[in-house]
């Protein structure tokens, strides 16, 4: 050992030897045999901006700007509920919101004293409280673990559709450990899941439940043959090579066009076997933000820094746009790489993007009636399904007036809106499935089906309406009345076109 403890420094001035050295330039190149196998250091996180028991703050002194300016939206559109119900003041002319509750931190009342005097303030009072912490989480910048999305499914682990909990659990999602990151997940995850958890032959949706119909067992088995591979065999991407592309037609879509890719990606998960274009179609459709050629040229830093400053500088003129009756379209989305325009195929601002070999998403900002001729003659009811979410079939038209008596049109009987659609989706015999955000807009809609023209009678149940249980969990406050509050996905049900059964006689 001493020998050759003294043949070392001989052998490292030879150079036969590198001498590990911090001082010497170049010297972080080396590592030791033993600093091998010793751990990295752990990034450390940065801090977020608020504490977890510092979540709550009136609005008017939060300490984001984008919560300050819905503030300032909700004081110039909601009216004061004593103002506007109390019997004292039924003659006066109501007042805006100006005095903000110090228990949930939103603009409720005109006057610290009629605050005081609406007992039904308590009711909701909670719920409003919830919705202001959530906000200044998702703000405050901390890791949000809860949107980590897991990879493909192994084949020999099922998937349970019973609930959010089971679903979370079987996936391989990190563990939700408070009601709010449940809140945050389900908010995000809705949209896809509720599509998957209707065409999944594990879905809580069945006969037994009474939830499905007969003739809509027969639609989604259809379906069914060509999501999921013969059993017994490998569901794995190569048993798909011979399938038929699923297409699934989301019309009328704002807030489920701007989510991310890799966040509808999780339905590929679902069906490994499975090769999904989704088609969002409709006026309020969130496009790619426009190529910059500048910056493209430029692969600097620098220039991109600029163009992220310019964007910032473009925004900073509308922190928030309020939700007034029709949610505003949602912002331009990221622009990915394979990302092109589609507008001399449908006439209309357009993009495709094949995301992966099993995804391809096209989105196409136009009513779907004006988009119909391209594929009126291509649907198939083994391959092909619609998903209207909450579409506003019994809402009044803001747009279209009755010839008779002048009062608004409901939409699904509106020329400007659901009145041309609805029948030429009944006409293809494609599963139709909607959703809706409360009770009564379930029924609301429900009910419209039996007045609208080529509509009633021309349809048959697939699965009755009830509730969602991959809804979101989350609450959505309007900011024109800070008392209205639904959840997203709260509900569904689904129709189809009424088969025609051809006799002998009548050919």
């Amino acid at each position: 050992m001493f020998a050759r403890s003294v043949r070392l420094p001989s052998l490292r001035r030879s150079g036969h030897l590198p001498v590990y050295n911090i001082g010497r330039p170049g010297a972080e190149k080396y590592r030791s045999f033993l600093n091998i196998f010793r751990n990295p250091k752990p990034k450390s996180e940065p801090l977020p901006a608020l504490s977890d028991n510092d979540l709550f703050h009136p609005f008017s002194k939060s300490p984001f700007p984008e919560v300050r300016a819905r503030g300032e939206a909700i004081q110039s559109l909601a009216l004061c509920s004593v103002c506007t119900s109390h019997p004292k003041h039924a003659g006066e002319l109501p007042s805006r919101v100006k005095f903000e509750c110090p228990d949930c931190g939103w603009p409720s009342h005109c006057s610290e004293e009629h605050w005081q005097v609406d007992k039904e303030h308590k009711k909701y009072c909670s719920r409003l409280r919830e919705v202001n912490e959530d906000e200044h989480d998702l703000r405050r910048g901390r890791k949000m673990r809860e949107f980590q999305l897991p990879g493909p499914q192994a084949y020999e682990e099922a998937i349970s559709f019973a609930n959010w909990d089971l679903f979370w659990y079987t996936r391989g999602f990190p563990s939700m450990d408070t009601e709010r990151s449940r809140r945050h997940a389900s908010k995000l995850l809705t949209y896809p899941l509720t599509i998957g958890s209707v065409l999944h032959q594990n879905s809580g949706l069945t006969l037994n439940n009474r939830r499905v119909t007969l003739e809509g067992s027969r639609s989604l088995a259809a379906l069914r043959t060509t999501l999921h591979v013969p059993p017994g065999a490998p569901d794995t991407e190569e048993a798909g090579a011979a399938k038929p592309q699923i297409r699934v037609f989301i019309l009328g879509a704002r807030a489920e066009s701007s989510l991310p890719p890799h966040v509808w990606e999780q339905l590929c998960m679902l069906f490994p076997s499975c090769h999904f274009h989704l088609f969002f179609i409709g006026p309020q459709v969130s496009l790619p933000k426009p190529a910059d050629e500048a910056v493209a040229r430029n692969a600097k830093s620098s220039a991109s820094g600029t163009a992220e400053q310019r964007g910032e500088c473009n925004e900073s003129h509308s922190l928030y746009v309020p939700n007034i009756y029709v949610p505003p379209t949602p912002k331009p989305i990221a622009r990915l790489k394979r990302t092109r325009s589609s507008i001399q195929l449908y006439g209309f601002p357009s993009y495709t993007i094949p995301y992966t070999p099993q995804l391809t998403i096209t989105g196409i900002q136009a009513n779907y009636a004006e988009v119909h001729q391209h594929f009126a003659e291509t649907f198939d009811p083994y391959a092909d399904v619609f998903f209207l979410f909450s579409p506003g079939f019994g809402f009044p038209s803001m747009r279209s007036m009755s010839q008779l008596d002048g009062t608004p049109l409901l939409q699904i009987a509106s020329p400007t809106e659901w009145g041309p659609v609805v029948p030429v989706l009944l006409t293809s015999r494609c599963s139709i499935i909607v959703t809706g955000f409360s009770p009564a807009d379930i029924e609301r809609d429900v009910r419209s089906l039996e007045i609208a023209p080529n509509v009633a009678g021309e349809f048959e149940w697939v699965i009755n309406p009830g509730i969602n249980v991959f809804g979101s969990e989350k609450w959505e406050v309007a900011d024109f009345d800070p008392r209205v509050m639904v959840k997203a996905n709260w509900g569904l049900w689904a129709i189809r076109g009424k088969g025609r059964q051809i006799r002998k006689g009548d050919q």
